[in-house]
């Protein structure tokens, strides 16, 4: 048996039918030419031969006695590959929209709790001879870094798979219902009286940076000060109680560009993400209810995990961030975003040690699924948001990566989203690419390509801004159409075949 986190645990008890809580990546794979055969077939031979790299898919759930306490992981001795591996069809024909809307559809689905929390589709019938691949996993099981690190085990470095050593068979045991209770309680003392030696240092810690801020920057460049991240973002159209149906839009732009924004104007390149966001913002807002005078916020995923931590679990907190969208001109909006994540950082780093990422879990599931149920019922659509959006960015690998044979060309990740915050924009770095993915609810942004669009334009505005007399890309995306030039007055059908493809 292994046990839950505390923050693992609460994103079983908060999801709901309406708020899936497990998050995915969509891939492209070319095959080599000449290659034959089943890729979804290979693809379960390979994942046989390596599920003891990544003993986190073979973890399923011990629930706890009338759930008084957080369940356990325990090892699934036969994991059915031929469930967990599927293959599905891609509507015809077979366009980036409708890669993105079966992969859209496919992530609404809740995950099966009575098996590993984990799921591959193998897509076919791409337009573009690529084969789609399409990965679900709970959030439960892992973070963003962590799933950089399943990644790295799943796929190869090269072409030719290497030789790995064989795994060995494990027992895979229910433990009884006395085992797990006295699992649950010996934990949860141990935990009590570690959260009861760090809080005086936490509280000092935090209430000290709190009151103080971070330091300027620059003098004359923004406040740079913690407190202008803390405070409740302007009521949107993103900030609605939402359904279960989910879109998705992916698009990638060249990591070379965005860093040489970065070095232009001393800020990192996550502050570019963020100004890229906040310019996708103003013009998706423009239309769909105006651009609000006071700025978004966005809720941003911060690693807590030491160097060389390798843990598959949740290591990670969240924190606000201004995007002062309330700023006009991109340069200058850029130049505030740069010292209010700044701020932010400043804050994460003093405050690493002491930020705990586990916690006891008694009682914690029934507290956690009527909190879920009454802010999805009466408090989402009430209440001004804390966060506007989310936006996390995650290093990825530098180098190709192959699997079965197949090189990967393109690499987006898929997210979460909640009643009050219907976008999540997650951003992945993958060889020489920074994959941006935009997971939505539908309730919120009825399509998602409206958001690609719109952030190739606010990429443009800002390469226009920095170097007036160097051209912007050749023509910026049309605002009604996806990355790849699909009418958006074509969506609708088309998500209803992707739904009716599905399984």
């Amino acid at each position: 048996m292994q046990a839950l986190s505390g923050v693992d645990g609460a994103f079983l008890h908060l999801e709901t039918p309406q708020t899936p809580m497990h998050v995915g990546s969509l891939h492209l794979f070319t095959r080599a030419a000449g290659a034959r055969g089943d890729f979804a077939a290979a693809v379960r031979r390979q994942m046989k031969q390596r599920l003891h790299l990544a003993p986190v898919l073979t973890r399923r759930l011990a629930t706890m006695p009338l759930q008084f306490a957080n369940p356990v992981w325990v090892e699934e001795r036969d994991v059915d590959l031929d469930w967990h591996v599927q293959r599905i069809a891609v509507p015809a024909p077979g366009t980036q929209a409708e890669l993105e809307d079966c992969v859209a559809a496919l992530h609404s689905q809740l995950l099966d709790r009575s098996r590993p929390l984990w799921r591959i589709w193998v897509l076919d019938g791409l337009a573009s001879g690529e084969v789609g691949y399409y990965v679900q996993v709970h959030h439960a099981l892992l973070d963003g870094k962590a799933g950089v690190l399943l990644a790295q085990a799943l796929f190869d470095a090269t072409p030719e798979p290497p030789r790995l050593p064989r795994g060995k068979a494990r027992p895979g045991e229910h433990p009884g219902l006395l085992a797990l209770a006295a699992t649950a309680l010996a934990r949860d003392a141990g935990l009590y009286v570690k959260l009861v030696r760090q809080l005086p240092q936490a509280l000092q810690v935090i209430g000290g940076l709190l009151g103080a801020g971070a330091p300027k920057r620059r003098s004359g460049e923004g406040d740079g000060r913690m407190r202008q991240n803390l405070a409740f973002g302007p009521k949107t159209a993103l900030n609605v109680p939402i359904g279960p149906e989910r879109g998705f839009a992916a698009v990638s732009v060249p990591l070379e560009t965005l860093k040489a924004l970065a070095a232009a104007h001393e800020a990192k390149l996550n502050d570019v993400v963020l100004a890229l966001c906040a310019g996708m913002l103003r013009r998706w807002l423009k239309a769909h209810g105006g651009v609000p005078r006071k700025p978004l916020l966005a809720s941003m995923p911060i690693s807590l995990r030491a160097g060389g931590d390798t843990e598959f679990t949740t290591k990670a907190t969240l924190s606000l961030v201004n995007l002062h969208t309330d700023i006009a001109h991109p340069l200058r909006r850029l130049h505030a975003i740069r010292d209010a994540a700044g701020a932010v950082k400043s804050v994460a780093r003093q405050a690493r040690g002491v930020i705990p990422t586990d916690f006891p879990s008694l009682g914690a599931p029934w507290l956690l699924q009527g909190l879920a149920s009454l802010y999805g019922s009466r408090l989402a659509g009430a209440l001004p948001p804390l966060a506007n959006l989310v936006i996390s960015n995650v290093p990825g690998p530098r180098e190709p990566l192959y699997l079965a044979g197949a090189r990967m060309s393109c690499y987006w990740p898929l997210s979460i989203v909640e009643h009050g915050v219907g976008l999540n924009v997650t951003v992945m770095s993958y060889a020489g690419s920074m994959g941006f993915g935009f997971t939505t609810a539908r309730a919120a942004v009825g399509d998602a390509r409206e958001l690609s669009a719109a952030l190739l334009e606010a990429l443009d505005e800002l390469v226009a801004a920095s170097h007036p007399k160097k051209p912007a890309r050749a023509a910026p995306a049309p605002a009604r159409t996806d990355a790849r030039g699909t009418p958006a007055a074509e969506s609708e059908p088309k998500r209803r075949a992707a739904r009716r493809a599905l399984p």
